[in-house]
């Protein structure tokens, strides 16, 4: 027996119980209400996809094609079209994750306003944003189910057995919009006290991930921009260790910590890190600083010096009171961060690279398996990247390397659109087109994600019915590139007042008041134009 029928006996053993008090209340329909609304709590969430994620990272350990996605989201209402779009096209939302971007949050959900991605916005807007992706999401079910619940009562109404039988299989079978959340603490909003309490409320909201990244506190900036600032290892340590008790304490036992390094692209430290033998975590932190050798009639007021093998090292400070690393040490320092982090109670790691190459990030990650040998990658698929001139630069360098005349192509103007014909163009659109499956296979992605699509494709939507809808063409923008794609293309909201939740509310009304309810979803509901 299905945990719908199971659920609708129970509740009729309960009336019963009551005599006629409860007599007005049908057993079927609080079963179905019941089966709309599964998850009862974030933490519910939390641990249903926390299990989903651990299980996605052994099936990519046995095999590299499991790898899975995510697009960034900074509505909920974004969120849950993408899970409907995912079932719609591809049958399952296996392997298929949200991300919550910091930057957008920064961009698009403070209160400020517009804010550049320095965690200079709201903390408590991060968890409210995980809490309104899983509304919708739980929506989103409850629609579905819905749908199927009335064409069960329809299948009855005609005695078409048969097609009860495929419509309760499916809903004894249904799969939930419900999926892991990948979301960002950006540098954890404080001291380690701070972030663990900002990671209780995102774990109540839902989180079952938590990506926390290297960076110093109040000096975050961008991972794609310039003046990082990281922190010594035990700093970083310290909100690891923060993040996984608030997961520990709440009861999410299996909860995923991604620690991010944007060591490759820092030049900066704002401390010098606590040593007390040399080779130890700290010393090997403090070696990469950029020093000059010094003698005490050298030392001047004020200056900071290290002890290393008998000599008087002056790293040194910049004016902001910022320390400096030396140059070509960021893929040396990134590693070091990976597997320090891996130790220490990370689970995955994230390196934020400046450009989309297989071959550098393979040659980290091999590095990192040296030391941890299942070491698994998160990896932005950043809009940061100029994807399509990096790709035909890479793919120009391989050509001009195996010898081919390469006169025809500017390589500082592969961009143009007069090489988007060219072989050299269509042979970087095939490896940007495979780039995530090689990455997983080569360079140990388990999780590519893009940080904020649905920034840019809102603002490219919003732009062409701008255009054409103060324009000459008027309503036929609309109607032509939006209405019309709807319907041909089976977008769900082009019903958006179903999508709203009126449908379920007629049905709850009629639960409630049965023939006396006052339903909105009548004949003269213009939502019937669209079938």
């Amino acid at each position: 027996m299905s945990d719908y029928n199971k659920d609708i006996d129970a509740i009729a053993n309960l009336r019963a119980a009551q005599g006629t008090a409860w007599n007005a209340i049908n057993p079927e329909s609080a079963a179905r209400m019941k089966a709309q609304n599964r998850f009862k709590t974030g933490l519910d969430i939390a641990k249903y996809t926390a299990a989903i994620m651990r299980q996605d990272m052994a099936d990519y350990d046995a095999d590299t094609a499991s790898y899975t996605q995510s697009l960034g989201c900074w509505h909920g209402f974004i969120g849950q079209q993408k899970m409907i779009a995912i079932k719609k096209h591809h049958g399952t939302t296996s392997k298929r994750y949200l991300y919550l971007s910091g930057w957008m949050v920064a961009a698009l959900r403070s209160e400020f306003g517009p804010l550049p991605d320095q965690s200079m916005h709201e903390k408590t807007s991060v968890a409210a944003l995980i809490e309104e992706l899983y509304t919708f999401l739980r929506q989103a079910d409850s629609r579905e189910l819905d749908q199927l619940f009335v064409a069960l009562d329809d299948a009855r109404a005609a005695g078409d057995n048969a097609l009860q039988g495929e419509i309760q299989a499916k809903i004894d079978n249904h799969e939930t919009h419900i999926v892991p959340i990948i979301a960002d603490i950006d540098a954890g909003f404080g001291n380690p006290e701070a972030t663990y309490l900002l990671a209780k409320k995102m774990i109540e909201a839902g989180a079952c991930c938590i990506q926390l990244e290297n960076q110093v506190s109040d000096e975050k900036q961008c991972g794609h921009q310039d003046g990082k600032v990281t922190v010594p290892h035990a700093d970083f340590l310290a909100k690891i260790n923060a993040v996984r008790y608030a997961f520990l304490e709440l009861g999410i036992d299996d909860g995923v910590i991604v620690a991010r390094t944007d060591s490759l692209g820092a030049g900066l430290t704002k401390q010098i890190a606590v040593t007390n033998e040399p080779g130890d975590l700290g010393d090997q932190y403090n070696a990469f600083l950029d020093c000059e050798e010094v003698s005490t009639a050298d030392m001047k007021n004020g200056d900071v010096v290290l002890n290393r093998d008998g000599k008087l090292l002056r790293p040194k400070r910049l004016p902001s009171n910022l320390f400096q690393f030396k140059k070509g040490t960021g893929e040396d320092r990134c590693v070091l961060d990976c597997i320090t982090s891996l130790q220490n109670g990370a689970d995955l790691l994230w390196i934020e690279t400046e450009k989309p190459h297989v071959g550098q990030i393979a040659a980290m990650v091999n590095r990192i398996r040296e030391v941890v040998p299942n070491a698994k990658l998160v990896y932005n698929n950043s809009p940061s990247f100029n994807w399509t001139l990096n790709f035909r630069q890479q793919v120009f360098d391989t050509m001009a390397e195996a010898g081919q005349d390469m006169s025809a192509y500017d390589r500082a103007n592969l961009m143009s659109v007069d090489y988007d014909e060219t072989e050299l163009a269509q042979v970087a659109d095939e490896k940007i087109r495979t780039f995530q499956s090689d990455a997983a296979a080569e360079a140990g992605i388990f999780h590519h994600l893009i940080t904020l699509p649905t920034y840019h494709t809102a603002a490219l939507s919003t732009d062409n019915l701008a255009k054409g809808y103060f324009g000459a063409e008027g309503m036929l923008a609309y109607v032509k590139g939006v209405q019309r794609q709807e319907l041909r293309q089976g977008i769900a909201c082009v019903k958006h007042q179903n999508m709203a939740g009126s449908d379920i509310g007629d049905n709850h009304k009629e639960y409630f008041a049965g023939e006396a309810a006052l339903k909105a979803g009548g004949k003269d509901n213009t939502m019937n134009q669209f079938g």
